[in-house]
């Protein structure tokens, strides 16, 4: 985990215009999501984007654009798929329009953009759990749920 860094949200905008240009600006919608999404927060330096596209199954339609302009494929399974950076410092999640995990990162990350306390809820648990040293990402953000579940339910109060 690093300091927030003030040129993400620029890697952000390069890397959606990067998008939008591969997919011939087809009707998608591109959010930047994840800790780089929110000003202030320490983060791993990996900007996460989600795009949501009309249909999943047609690869055709954003994965072949996508692999083209050289993302490069990461994860395929039902509903989604990751492309990131050679570099490994931007990831592409990619799901349909509509799929519920899309309104939860962009749910998550709003309510960490306006509310200072569940921020720094959010930033003490991840600095308390870096000190644990996990060795596994995937244990790391297992570590993290039921905080991200408290948080998530505290916003999905306030927009009712």
């Amino acid at each position: 985990m690093v300091d927030y860094d003030h040129r993400w949200p620029a890697v952000f905008a390069e890397h959606e215009a990067r998008l939008l240009q591969a997919l011939r600006a087809e009707d998608v919608d591109i959010e930047h999501i994840g800790s780089t999404s929110v000003p202030g927060l320490d983060a791993k330096p990996i900007v996460d984007i989600v795009v949501a596209v009309d249909d999943i199954t047609a690869e055709e339609d954003y994965l072949v654009p996508l692999l083209a302009a050289g993302y490069v494929l990461r994860v395929r399974e039902p509903g989604h798929r990751l492309v990131r950076t050679p570099a490994r410092d931007v990831h592409v999640h990619i799901y349909a329009k509509g799929d519920e995990a899309v309104m939860k990162y962009v749910l998550f990350r709003d309510r960490l953009r306006t509310d200072a306390d569940d921020r720094a809820l959010y930033a003490d648990t991840k600095r308390a759990l870096i000190r644990q040293g996990f060795d596994d990402m995937n244990a790391y953000a297992d570590a993290k749920t039921e905080v991200i579940a408290a948080i998530m339910a505290r916003a999905r109060a306030a927009r009712s």
